[in-house]
C-alpha cells in the first residue's frame, strides 16, 4: 500500500498555531468568569461533603446513647449522616417543626411524656398527615383498629388520626399503656415499642436476656429506629451545626384559628365553608380529619371544626 504524505505549509502552521492560541485564551477566560461568578455567589468552586463529627453527648428522653461503645456509635453515626445529608426533607422537617411542635409539646407534657417523643413523630411522618403501604395514618401513624381503641373516631366521614391533637392524646395513651405492660420500663425502651409493638420487644427480651433497646438485638428497622430519633433531634436542634442555614428562609407558621361547634350533620361542606368567609380547601386544611364533602351526624355528636382568623388567606371570588 502507498503511503501517504501531507504537507503543511508555513502558513497553514502560522493559522493553526493562531486558532489553538485564541481557543486557549477564551477557555482562560471563561474559567475565570466562572470562578468570579460562583465566588460572588458565595458558591464554592468545588463540592466538597464532609464527614461529620462525633457528638460528645447524644440523649434520648433523659437517657444517654454512649457513643464509646463502638456499635452504639456506628448505629447513631449512619442515621447522622442519612438525615444530614438528606438536605431538601431535613429543610422542610425543620420548617414543619417550628409549626407543630408548639401544638405536641404541652400534650405531651400534660401526660408525663418526655418532651423528646415530638421526635419520634418526626420519624414515623415526617409531620405530615401521610399513609404508610400497612394503612396507617396520620402523624403518629396509627392503624385503624388501634386508633379506635384509643378512642379515636375512624369511619367514612371522620378519622381523627389526621386531627394532630387527638392523635397526639391518642399516642401519649398508648405510650403509658406500654410502658406499663413492660414493667415501668425506660422510655427508651418504650419508644422503641412504638415501631415493634410491645409483644415484639417482650419477646425478644425473653429470649436474649436483657430488657434495655440498647442491649437487645432487633429486626433492621426497629435497631435503627431510636438512633434515627436521636439523630433527627440533633439535626432539629442545632441545624446550623449540621450546615442547614434557615435565617434567611422563614419557618411555616400555624395560622391561628376559631372554633365552631357543630352538633348536626353538614350536607355540604363547601356552602358550610363559605358562610364562614372561607373556602372548602381551607375547611379542610385546617381540618383534614373531615374526609368527606358532608357529614352524617345521627348521634348528634359534638364537632369541633377549626376556622382560621381573618388575614391569613386571600378570598378570590
Amino acid at each position: 500500500m502507498k503511503k501517504l504524505h501531507y504537507v503543511i505549509s508555513p502558513m497553514a502552521l502560522v493559522a493553526l498555531v493562531a486558532v489553538l492560541f485564541i481557543n486557549s485564551k477564551q477557555n482562560e477566560k471563561i474559567s475565570e468568569l466562572e470562578s468570579k461568578i460562583n465566588n460572588e455567589s458565595g458558591i464554592p468552586n468545588t463540592y466538597e461533603i464532609a464527614a461529620l463529627k462525633k457528638p460528645t453527648k447524644i440523649t434520648f428522653a433523659g437517657i444517654k446513647i454512649p457513643l464509646n461503645e463502638p456499635d452504639l456509635y456506628e448505629r447513631f453515626d449512619r442515621e447522622l449522616h442519612v438525615n444530614t445529608y438528606r438536605h431538601s426533607s431535613t429543610i422542610i422537617l425543620i420548617k414543619r417543626a417550628k409549626k407543630y411542635f408548639p401544638i405536641i409539646e404541652p400534650i405531651l407534657a400534660k401526660h408525663g411524656i418526655p418532651d423528646d417523643f415530638k421526635y419520634l413523630a418526626v420519624a414515623e411522618s415526617g409531620l405530615d398527615n401521610v399513609t404508610s403501604p400497612a394503612g396507617a395514618k396520620g402523624f403518629w401513624q396509627f392503624m385503624k383498629p388501634t386508633a379506635k381503641s384509643f378512642g379515636m373516631e375512624v369511619n367514612d366521614y371522620v378519622d381523627e388520626r389526621y386531627h394532630l391533637e387527638k392523635a397526639t392524646e391518642a399516642a401519649c395513651k398508648y405510650l403509658k399503656k406500654a410502658r406499663k405492660q413492660l414493667g415501668n420500663a425506660d422510655w427508651m425502651t418504650v419508644a422503641a415499642s412504638y415501631n415493634r409493638g410491645v409483644g415484639g420487644i417482650k419477646k425478644q427480651q425473653n429470649r436474649q436476656g436483657s430488657t434495655h433497646y440498647l442491649d437487645l438485638i432487633l429486626n433492621p428497622e426497629t435497631s435503627r429506629y431510636i438512633f434515627r430519633i436521636a439523630a433527627i433531634k440533633q439535626i432539629l436542634k442545632n441545624p446550623r451545626n449540621y450546615g442547614f442555614q434557615m435565617q434567611h428562609s422563614p419557618s411555616y407558621q400555624l395560622v391561628p384559628t376559631t372554633t365552631v361547634v357543630i352538633d348536626s350533620a353538614v350536607t355540604d361542606f363547601s356552602a358550610f365553608a363559605e358562610n364562614l368567609g372561607i373556602n372548602y380547601k381551607i375547611l379542610k386544611i385546617h381540618n383534614p380529619w373531615l374526609r368527606e364533602t358532608y357529614l352524617k351526624n345521627k348521634s348528634k355528636k359534638k364537632y369541633r371544626i377549626k376556622i382560621p382568623k381573618s388575614g391569613y388567606y386571600k378570598s378570590r371570588h
